[in-house]
């Protein structure tokens, strides 16, 4: 079986004036709030159980319990004074559970089938970009497993905000996190920072993805260039298992 984990707890401030009010991932792209499109892609995977942290103006999310059955939200206290190294931490017990998603919580995903079929191995979904990047990329050795997730590189897959664990992989992380946020000192810390520091004890590859298939969203001015491209739609649920990667 597999659950899923959603980190929506942020305060979305490179987004104001629109959450001023309202929590990022429930930001409408294309007229759906951005985490009902995780969720739709979460069900179409068949996930069991997922689990969205939750904190700044949590209660606007209680909408979801009702529209999704198998959702339980879990308070992060600590979303306004930690990073999101805070939110794994505080549902570390429900990611040793079971196989994992781990999910940012204020993605777009146009095509409810793209986590179709669910991986057969750990790692974080990717998109490949040429040239320079200052965003959080992969680096790769021979063999296909990642040897560093972090900040800057050249001609390397970029991170989308999703990533998949074995059982084995998800319960290892989520104690190492547990242990890190023990220390004061370590909660201002990236989640995948953690994940860095462990890679020699982990198995994990990236699953390659298009540049639009998880869409990243965090300014006003990029909310507003999605929904300009027509091109972008959410697209009708297949029937049967679906399309891989």
């Amino acid at each position: 079986m597999t659950n899923a984990i959603l980190m929506a707890s942020g305060l979305g401030t490179r987004m104001r004036p629109l959450t001023e009010n309202r929590p990022k991932p429930l930001i409408k792209v294309h007229g759906e709030p951005m985490i009902e499109s995780i969720l739709k892609s979460l069900q179409a995977a068949n996930v069991r159980d997922i689990y969205v942290v939750v904190g700044y103006l949590a209660e606007q999310f209680e909408y979801l319990k009702d529209k999704y059955p198998n959702i339980t939200l879990i308070h992060n206290p600590d979303y306004n004074s930690a990073n999101n190294i805070s939110s794994i931490y505080y549902a570390a017990e429900f990611m040793k559970q079971d196989d994992c998603f781990v999910c940012e919580a204020d993605l777009y995903i146009p095509d409810p089938n793209i986590l179709m079929p669910i991986p057969t191995f750990s790692g974080y979904y990717g998109k490949m970009i040429r040239g320079r990047s200052d965003d959080w990329v992969f680096d790769i050795n021979s063999r296909g497993y990642i040897t560093r997730v972090g900040k800057n590189g050249n001609n390397c897959y970029n991170m989308t905000g999703i990533s998949f664990f074995k059982k084995k992989e998800a319960a290892y992380i989520a104690e190492k996190i547990q242990e890190k946020y023990a220390k004061s000192l370590d909660r201002n810390l990236f989640w995948d920072e953690v994940v860095n520091e462990n890679l020699s004890s982990l198995a994990l590859k990236v699953l390659p993805i298009g540049k639009e298939k998880i869409i990243e969203i965090d300014t006003v001015d990029e909310l507003n260039s999605v929904n300009a491209n027509n091109k972008i739609r959410p697209i009708k649920r297949m029937t049967g298992r679906g399309r891989g990667l």
